[in-house]
């Protein structure tokens, strides 16, 4: 026959310790009231546990122990023998009762908890019910109202129905007139009034009516009151749905990168009579509310609505209508000059942003995720799950590729300013009937814009085709042009351009040194494009102050893996004017000042010190006898709103990180094409923008010509020109440093060999 195992307690405890705390303790332990202590000091024995095991009966042993309980194991076929073998024979036997719910330790079974009284459950079930807030508040009251209502019209009603002699009223009401009077008096205590004549029992209840009803008055007041601050709180706090359709939704908050987006999204509005921007942050919705009306005030004809959450949940995606949007922004959640474990936990965060996001099939053919990756293995996971619609982006890889092209071209920044923002000219993909035409031809029948590329119905994008390149029925042309708006292709070409001799004159590659300032995350890929640039025997200076062994590590590796250039880190301190002349800067062909985040400096403290680096470099080169020789500078800058300091240092060209990264980002949501577009333009292989002087293209100046001249001239060299470049302004920034671009294609101008042509085209020579 199975044993069974009985742990039993008949009021024995630890030697030093009151038996009355043991037992209080083991009530506690058991759930049970104070009543119970009285059975367990009883001195008969009670059984707290139950087991069929006997390790799990000396656990439970044990722990009782612990607690100063001295108790003991009974071991019996048949529990029930337990109050004939260990009671005195004049005792009464005890029912074997069940401890309750109690845990001894870590064993398995434990003995059913006793059921809770009927006044436990309901105050249970009443502190749920009024926990949900005022609208179990409110159904609380009008319970209490509607059961006074009826007790009281009820007893008016059966005091004048049963004895009508007893109670006298000013007036004669029935049963009905009474209800209805205890109604007015519940409802406003000065109807009391009109019991003012009537005998002492209907007065009595006047008064319990008006005493009542002032008390449920006054609670419904604050119940109301405390309802409206609550909603006014949700409201202020951003978790009220938002009813918009096509909208653009921006994920996550950096202010700058924020202001820098909305200010190309209100440009890029400005055609539509009404737009939206949803901004869904994990912050304070009354703190982005405030920022924005202060730092941007002026929305057009977009309205800009802020929430508060977390992009990775979906209910809060629910919140800012995510089934209809237009296209969504995800924002890392840091910088491009952030450390590398900032950057990991940033690319985690938008990557299960990007998976909430897209758990919401949207239908749209233009729909576009775009989202700021800095891992490679990490964008190539996002590019390759969702191919159709999610755009990944590098911020410091087009960065990298921005800073040495424009490096190159002085006026080139200012060109990329201007395509890459909704201000000004744009690119645009445009579909026409282009029947038999060629390439080459259709500049001339464009009023507004030029052509620089096609995209083929496979998706295929060629920037600058050659000129006899035949246009195909579904073939789309990357067009830039003033708005989408005034793209038309006319049937006729506007006009028929004067024709110019090729020269046979190109530049020729001469061996180069660069100078950077300052080591970051691009450094690496500004080294190697410009590798790809120079001619063999070139080299590249990096200046680093206080560098570590582990920046000459990474110089001295560049220096293996790039065998025709030259990579030497040189460790001096740019903000000393002294050693700074040490370095005779007029010899260097470019000159890149990066934003280096280092030390724990904040982005405006970089930006400080890069702007006296130019201060300092400026007042070298003026000093300095360079002869013919024109070192380019281009610097990075953090805060687009020292641009202006920076342009009074004499900078001709300077790349704002924020305001850039930000271009790019709006106008691939607006247009996911376009990354196509940047993938083909930021690198070395394929056509590039270059501004190329006018000398490559006539042999005598000044030189007379139209717009119109000058796209046929660059078609010669196979180039697409769409812009021309003032020597003589590139100080005016009135006058955009010079750069004037799709001007109409009659305009004339006087043009020097010192002017240059914006053009597209495979190489710099």
């Amino acid at each position: 026959m199975q044993q069974h195992y009985l742990v039993t307690f008949s009021g024995q405890v630890e030697p030093g310790l009151e038996a009355d705390t043991v037992a209080e303790a083991l009530c506690r332990a058991m759930g049970r009231d104070s009543d119970y202590k009285k059975e367990l000091l009883s001195g008969v024995p009670v059984i707290l546990k139950r087991s069929d095991e006997l390790a799990q009966a000396e656990q439970v042993l044990q722990s009782l122990k612990a607690r100063g309980a001295i108790a003991r194991i009974v071991t019996v076929d048949n529990p029930v023998q337990l109050s004939e073998q260990n009671q005195p024979a004049d005792a009464q036997p005890v029912p074997l009762k069940a401890a309750g719910k109690i845990s001894f330790g870590n064993e398995g079974a434990q003995t059913p908890a006793p059921c809770a009284s009927l006044k436990k459950k309901f105050q249970y079930r009443f502190d749920t019910f009024m926990a949900k807030g005022s609208k179990s508040s409110f159904k609380a009251l009008l319970f209490v109202f509607v059961t006074t209502f009826l007790v009281i019209a009820g007893l008016r009603g059966l005091l004048f129905l049963f004895n009508p002699s007893f109670a006298q009223q000013y007036e004669s009401l029935d049963i009905l007139g009474n209800a209805y009077l205890t109604f007015l008096q519940l409802t406003d205590p000065g109807n009391m009034a009109q019991d003012i004549l009537s005998s002492p029992w209907y007065k009595l209840f006047a008064v319990v009516s008006g005493l009542l009803g002032l008390i449920m008055l006054s609670a419904l007041i604050a119940v109301i009151t405390t309802g409206l601050d609550q909603k006014l709180t949700d409201l202020k706090r951003g978790r009220s749905k938002v009813i918009e359709k096509n909208h653009t939704l921006i994920v996550g908050w950096d202010e700058q990168r924020i202001l820098e987006i909305l200010r190309e999204l209100v440009l890029a509005n400005e055609s539509e009579a009404d737009a939206c921007v949803v901004i869904l942050a994990d912050k304070d919705k009354q703190e982005m509310d405030e920022i924005l009306r202060f730092r941007f005030p002026k929305t057009g004809t977009t309205r800009i609505v802020t929430r508060s959450g977390k992009g990775t949940i979906l209910g809060v995606l629910d919140t800012v209508s995510i089934e209809s949007v237009k296209s969504v922004i995800v924002l890392a959640g840091c910088s491009d000059t952030s450390p590398q474990d900032a950057k990991t936990a940033s690319d985690a965060l938008v990557i299960q942003t990007v998976l909430a996001v897209t758990s919401k099939s949207v239908a749209k053919d233009d729909y576009a995720v775009v989202a700021e990756i800095y891992n490679d293995a990490y964008r190539d996971i996002l590019d390759s799950t969702f191919p159709d619609y999610v755009v990944t982006l590098d911020a410091g890889n087009i960065l990298a590729k921005l800073l040495v092209q424009t490096s190159r071209s002085v006026g080139l920044s200012v060109v990329y300013s201007e395509i890459l923002s909704f201000d000004g000219c744009e690119m645009y993909f445009y579909e026409a009937d282009w029947g038999t035409a060629k390439f080459a031809q259709l500049a001339y029948h464009f009023p507004d814009g030029v052509p620089i590329g096609v995209r083929q119905a496979d998706g295929e994008l060629i920037i600058n085709p050659a000129g006899d390149y035949a246009m195909r029925a579904d073939d789309e042309v990357l067009i830039i042009a003033d708005d989408d708006s005034t793209i038309e292709y006319l049937a006729k070409p506007l006009m028929q351009p004067r024709s110019f001799p090729a020269i046979e004159s190109n530049t020729e590659q001469q061996i180069e040194r660069e100078l950077i300032f300052g080591l970051n995350q691009k450094s690496e890929t500004i080294i190697r494009e410009f590798a790809e640039y120079v001619k063999e025997g070139s080299e590249i200076d990096v200046i680093v102050h206080r560098a570590t062994e582990q920046d000459r590590s990474e110089i001295a590796q560049l220096d293996r893996e790039i065998e025709h250039v030259q990579v030497r880190l040189i460790d001096t301190n740019p903000l000393n004017r002294k050693e700074l002349l040490a370095l005779d800067p007029g010899k260097y062909d470019n000159i890149i000042i990066l934003a280096s985040v280092r030390d724990d400096k904040d982005l405006q403290q970089v930006d400080s010190e890069n702007i006296v680096i130019l201060l300092l470099l400026r007042s070298i080169m003026q000093e300095l006898d360079t002869g013919t020789k024109v070192t380019k500078l281009i610097t990075e800058v953090l805060e687009s709103q020292n641009q202006a300091l920076i342009a009074k240092a004499g900078v001709k060209d300077m790349i704002i990180s924020n305001q850039l990264i930000s271009m790019v980002t709006a106008q691939i949501s607006e247009s996911p094409g376009m990354k196509d577009v940047y993938d083909n333009l930021f690198q070395e292989d394929g056509s590039e923008i270059y501004l190329k002087p006018l000398s490559l293209y006539f042999d005598s100046f000044p030189v007379e010509v139209c717009f119109g001249d000058l796209i046929a001239v660059a078609q010669n060299r196979d180039e697409v020109c769409f812009g021309i470049k003032i020597a003589a302004l590139e100080d005016d920034q009135s006058q955009n440093n010079g750069v004037d671009l799709i001007p109409e294609k009659s305009t004339k101008f006087t043009l020097n060999a010192g002017d240059c042509l914006v053009v597209v085209a495979e190489n710099e020579l």
